[in-house]
């Protein structure tokens, strides 16, 4: 699985917890924003992460 970016503001946007832990993971580790996605990505995403599947899925095409 690949870090796109764009995919990953989508299933930000779409999750409200996620919202939030992006928010911490800037203020607590002094990040932009780019940064604390790609942050995020790799500790909530990437591998087995609680949030794979929804990513995942924003990847299929629409049919």
């Amino acid at each position: 699985m690949k870090y796109v970016k764009s995919q990953m503001k989508k299933l930000v946007k779409e999750n409200q917890e996620l919202q939030e832990r992006l928010q911490e993971l800037m203020k607590e580790h002094d990040l932009e924003k780019n940064f604390a996605l790609k942050a995020l990505y790799h500790s909530e995403v990437a591998g087995d992460g609680e949030y794979r599947l929804d990513y995942q899925a924003l990847d299929q095409p629409k049919g």
